[in-house]
């Protein structure tokens, strides 16, 4: 492995961890020698990259540092492709837009041989099932989702029944041809799933909801690993 891509992973490691990691466990996980660590610590360091740390504590990356377009892999650029196209074809209305103007801006950037392989990537998104048009705009939902805050909706579940509820959203589950938001329901006190085509209101609230939402989904996938235990009621996962 050449110095460069050495550095280049070392950088993507130190991204995919939030909290400082010691120089033993970054070498494990690339492969190469404690030393070698401190060394390219130290060289990334010199050359302005924001690491913030030292030997026995651990390592962080300041957040906002950002790697041009160029130092994107095949690998990488094939896999933007395909997520972008599928985002495209299968979000919502805005959502597909968003893919395709990061799509877009991406192309403009990249240096022309990967231009070309993006261009002419050959991974497609395909489905067999016929897309379905959304009937509701979906913006309200990803933007409480990403504010952490409550939602107000008015929901009729699966068998016509009808309800007001106040949830806690945290995910935006995209299936074939439903889309799914989890949340926890304050008036069942538990996780509950609300497909978006049976929303008929939603109003954003302008309280944020007490949890943050990484400790909700954790609980939440916690509770889907262990198996069965209403957590899908209102309406399950497909």
């Amino acid at each position: 492995m050449s110095r460069s891509a050495r550095l280049l992973d070392l950088i993507q490691a130190l991204r995919r961890h939030r909290r400082p990691v010691t120089a033993a466990e970054l070498a494990a996980e690339l492969g190469v020698s404690i030393r070698t660590v401190y060394r390219d610590i130290g060289t990334l360091a010199g050359q302005g990259v924001p690491v913030e740390g030292e030997a026995g504590l651990g390592y962080v990356l300041r957040p906002g540092f950002m790697l041009p377009p160029l130092m994107f892999g095949d690998d990488e650029i094939e896999a933007l492709v395909l997520g972008l196209r599928w985002v495209a074809q299968r979000g919502d209305g805005p959502l597909g837009l968003a893919a395709q103007n990061a799509a877009a801006k991406i192309m403009a950037v990249l240096p022309a041989d990967l231009k070309a392989l993006a261009e002419d990537s050959g991974l497609l998104p395909v489905s067999l099932q016929p897309s379905v048009a959304e009937p509701r705009d979906l913006t309200e939902i990803r933007r409480a989702i990403r504010t952490e805050r409550k939602l107000r909706i008015a929901y009729t579940d699966g068998q016509g029944r009808a309800s007001d509820r106040v949830i806690w959203p945290f995910a935006l589950a995209f299936f074939e041809r439903i889309r799914m938001v989890a949340a926890w329901c304050e008036t069942r006190q538990a996780f509950r799933h609300f497909r978006t085509d049976r929303i008929v209101e939603v109003a954003v609230a302008d309280e944020r909801y007490p949890r943050r939402r990484h400790a909700l989904l954790a609980d939440w996938r916690a509770e889907m690993d262990a198996g069965p235990s209403g957590v899908g009621k209102c309406d399950k996962v497909p």
